[in-house]
């Protein structure tokens, strides 16, 4: 854990007590701060006084005696409207950050190095792959932010350290100081607008990633969509711009429009990413794109960074394959809990015996209808279950199979007649988990484990190509 000694003698509120406020809370009662904690929910004050967490309720609280809000990234900062921290922290004239500008404070002139992705969809693998392409170069890397790890929770810095950070909108929001050494915007559609009120202003959000950025740094931005290729168009003289497509092939920047990655200017190499298991379909195609520029802006060679993308075992419950059974290969997708997300997977597969539906977070699947000529069979559980065989009656042949379990059954027992030499049983749901799950990780373990019962099956789960 790093301490946060920049804060020393500082009184600081930390609002949220959820993974990353306590791991704030920690880091800065560490490096000295006079801390007080808060939360919305009784039950975790309850439990914070028990653990003997310096707890303050701030709504009795003198705000004009702090120096700094620290607040969770999961509390609404502008929309719908502002939380009364924030209110009684603008009132006062006190700064409202998040624990990622904490930690960028305390490690800036340490000598580390930051990259920082974020985008609407695909964060979280970009951001696990280049961290392993990074460590496998032979640099200090560590991966965190809204991946998973608390910034504060990862290693202090040291002898060429290189923090690979995921952030979302939120916390782009709350990290006012943010200067990646390399910034990267995947993509971006409609997505926490009730956080942002427009799209307008969620594009404005993530384009901050680069307002600091100067020369020496790198700026990898997509092309891909309008509201990307239109904040590529705002990056200064100051960062190095490299352009990034999977839809056309790039005189100058980054591209793989066939799978195999071109990098085009004052670097240059070539990697074919065909055959490897975890870098499947157009979207994956653009994560390696951006590990690639990355890893080459850091100065990896491409013998390294090649060898480390055939070795990234990927992440769980995404386009993650879990085991074969002849020419049937099962893929678990849970987290695609969206369309937008599913039409990432059922993209990457040429026949495919789907298994979706749960809780519905849009009016339907009609957005997938491009892909229905590649959908051999659909098996539909959960809720969404009849609402979806509706949208599909006629033409994609689907069966109501109620649970998971029965699911997989069946379209293994399908898939298995198939005569192709490659069919994917593909859980790539397209809807969240509550009405069966209480997160995408248990159906992602519950699917996993369904195939694991199946007779003929060989693992093949965290092994790359």
């Amino acid at each position: 854990m790093s301490a946060a000694t920049r804060f020393k003698d500082r009184n600081v509120a930390v609002f949220g007590l959820a993974r990353s406020g306590v791991a704030c809370m920690e880091g800065l009662i560490a490096g000295g701060a006079q801390v007080h904690v808060w939360d919305d929910s009784e039950s975790s004050v309850a439990e914070a006084r028990k653990k003997g967490w310096p707890v303050t309720d701030l709504r009795q609280f003198d705000f004009s005696s702090l120096d700094s809000l620290v607040l969770s990234p999961g509390v609404p900062l502008t929309h719908p409207e502002p939380h009364w921290t924030v209110r009684r922290a603008q009132d006062a004239g006190v700064e409202i950050i998040g624990d990622t500008e904490v930690f960028l404070r305390q490690i800036a002139g340490s000598g580390a190095r930051v990259v920082a992705i974020t985008g609407t969809n695909g964060k979280s693998t970009t951001t696990a792959l280049i961290g392993h392409v990074l460590s496998y170069g032979g640099l200090d890397a560590h991966t965190g932010g809204n991946i998973g790890t608390a910034v504060f929770l990862l290693p202090p810095p040291g002898d060429n350290t290189v923090y690979v950070l995921e952030f979302s909108s939120y916390q782009i929001d709350l990290t006012p100081g943010l200067k990646p050494d390399v910034g990267i915007l995947m993509n971006l559609s409609p997505d926490h607008l009730d956080r942002h009120g427009t799209m307008e202003n969620y594009a404005a959000v993530k384009a901050k990633i680069f307002a600091q950025q100067s020369a020496g740094d790198t700026a990898i931005v997509s092309l891909d969509d309008p509201w990307c290729a239109a904040i590529a168009e705002t990056i200064g003289d100051g960062a190095s711009l490299v352009r990034m497509s999977v839809e056309e092939t790039l005189d100058t920047g980054v591209s793989a429009p066939e799978g195999v990655v071109h990098l085009r200017g004052s670097k240059e190499m070539s990697i074919d990413t065909n055959g490897m298991r975890s870098l499947r379909g157009r979207h994956n195609w653009q994560n390696a794109c951006a590990a690639v520029s990355a890893a080459a802006a850091l100065g990896i060679g491409q013998p390294a960074i090649e060898a480390a993308l055939r070795s990234f075992p990927g992440l769980a419950h995404r386009m993650e394959e879990i085991g074969r059974a002849g020419q049937v290969v099962f893929i678990n997708d849970s987290k695609a809990t969206n369309t937008d997300a599913a039409a990432m997977a059922l993209a990457a597969f040429d026949r495919i015996y789907w298994i979706a539906g749960g809780l519905a977070k849009s009016d339907g699947i009609e957005s997938l209808s491009q892909f229905y000529d590649k959908i051999i069979h659909a098996y539909l559980i959960g809720e969404a279950a009849e609402t979806f065989s509706e949208m599909l009656e006629g033409r994609v042949a689907n069966t109501n199979c109620g649970t998971l379990e029965n699911a997989v059954r069946l379209a293994a027992s399908d898939a298995a007649q198939d005569g192709a030499e490659e069919v994917a049983v593909l859980l790539s749901p397209a809807c969240a988990s509550f009405d069966q799950y209480p997160d995408f990780e248990k159906r992602g373990e519950a699917f996993c484990d369904a195939v694991q019962m199946l007779d003929g099956v060989v693992t093949t789960k965290g092994k790359a190509a």
